[in-house]
């Protein structure tokens, strides 16, 4: 048995693009594609856990295409993936596959640098004839503009009108799943987990297999919603462990920013010496008023917490 028989995120992936949990304008798009059996370079913007590598997925399956996988965020080792795996992939003929295009998917493309984007935007050109590149991306604004201009670009955007029929049809997906798994769950349990975490179905899947080690979803789950662990931050601002900061941040932004704030504002007199306790609060007051006005969450946490890292000295 592989992993993907117990891990529910693969074992229920969505194999057709009609499977996908998606706004009727962004399904069609991709179903125009399938219609006229092939695919441009794309680039599948939106925030994490939408869906995006898994419509990647979907759509080289149903057209037949071989494809492979990179991960943008392995940086230590993802440039001389590009050069030599995915070179080798790219310039070789398919043998099984149907379709006359291969496939790389760059999951996660904005965690790389500029050089290596650059690189890819080379070998878009180098691979035209037998290859497609399908980058995803949480932040299309991280894709340099020669990337950028050479895809298609579909925002996985989530508009008002669309939030309430993707919600329920996501919670009657998680419903089958947890039935076909005998998972005795809460209606009003799953109803709050979807809610809490929309539109990242992933962390809603993630999560709902978590809570279910225990044989039922019931309301005791709903006591740890409001939990922020800042023990392991704090360990990793001490250490000035800057990678485990930025994950820290990326794990937790799903919850209000101000409660995350709040959480570290609490945290710190345990945990700083005292004569910096103040510089401490005045860099969370700084970014917490900008907060309000900044398009990037995730950057306005992360400075915040580089400063704190920098300025501040712990016990």
């Amino acid at each position: 048995m592989s992993m993907s028989d117990f891990i529910w995120v693969e074992k229920y992936r969505p194999k057709t693009i009609q499977e996908c949990i998606l706004p009727k304008e962004t399904k069609k798009t991709f179903q125009d594609f399938l219609n006229r059996g092939e695919i441009p370079n794309m680039l599948l913007a939106g925030p994490p856990g939408i869906g995006k590598t898994t419509v990647a997925k979907a759509l080289c399956n149903e057209l037949g295409c071989d494809y492979l996988v990179i991960n943008g965020s392995d940086e230590g080792r993802f440039l001389d993936t590009v050069r030599n795996s995915a070179k080798n992939f790219a310039s070789s003929v398919s043998l099984q596959g149907s379709s006359r295009h291969k496939v790389i998917i760059i999951d996660e493309a904005d965690n790389t640098t500029n050089d290596v984007q650059l690189l890819l935007r080379a070998s878009i050109e180098e691979f035209n004839r037998n290859c497609r590149f399908i980058f995803t991306c949480n932040y299309k604004n991280k894709i340099i503009e020669p990337l950028h201009s050479r895809c298609s670009v579909v925002e996985f955007a989530v508009k008002g009108k669309d939030k309430a029929n993707l919600a329920s049809e996501f919670y009657k997906r998680i419903q089958s799943i947890l039935e076909t798994e005998n998972v005795d769950f809460e209606p009003k349990v799953l109803i709050e987990l979807v809610k809490k975490h929309f539109p990242d179905w992933r962390r809603v899947l993630n999560e709902c297999q978590r809570y279910s080690v225990g044989g039922k979803i019931d309301s005791g789950v709903l006591a740890s919603f409001s939990d922020v662990a800042v023990e392991s931050l704090i360990k990793n601002l001490k250490e000035k462990n800057f990678p485990e900061v930025r994950k820290w941040v990326v794990n937790n932004l799903d919850n209000d920013t101000s409660v995350l704030m709040r959480r570290i504002y609490d945290s710190v007199y345990q945990s700083l010496v005292p004569s910096t306790i103040p510089a401490a609060v005045l860099v969370l007051a700084k970014y917490q008023y900008q907060g309000a006005f900044v398009a990037d969450q995730e950057i306005n946490m992360l400075a915040c917490l580089t400063e704190i890292m920098v300025e501040c000295e712990f016990k």
